[in-house]
């Protein structure tokens, strides 16, 4: 089991949260669509060359963005993050993927 933590923007929340729902990530017992979010802000500075979603080049920008944090089962977590970053629209999202150990009852 992995525990998946992406950053996305207001506008594309629920576009994003569906996409690695559907790819099989949130599933919890007799529970799918499972998450916890919390919205914080992120900075960025697009360097030359990138293509932002959001801001210019050269110039740090601030946004609301929200963290979002779900389970995905080993044979999910590659259909998960594909469609992480099909669905999201940064040019290059930012997420974390942390191995959960088996504790036992």
């Amino acid at each position: 089991m992995y525990k998946l933590c992406f950053y996305v923007p207001d506008s594309h929340l629920e576009a994003v949260k569906t996409a690695v729902f559907v790819a099989g990530g949130g599933h919890i017992g007799n529970y799918d669509s499972c998450c916890w979010q919390v919205l914080g802000q992120g900075q960025f500075r697009p360097l030359e060359g990138s293509q932002p979603y959001l801001g210019r080049s050269g110039r740090i920008e601030v946004v609301a963005e929200w963290r979002v944090e779900l389970v995905v089962a080993d044979d999910r977590i590659n259909e998960c993050l594909a469609a992480l970053k099909d669905a999201h629209p940064y040019e290059t999202p930012a997420f974390d993927v942390w191995r959960l150990a088996d504790l036992g009852d």
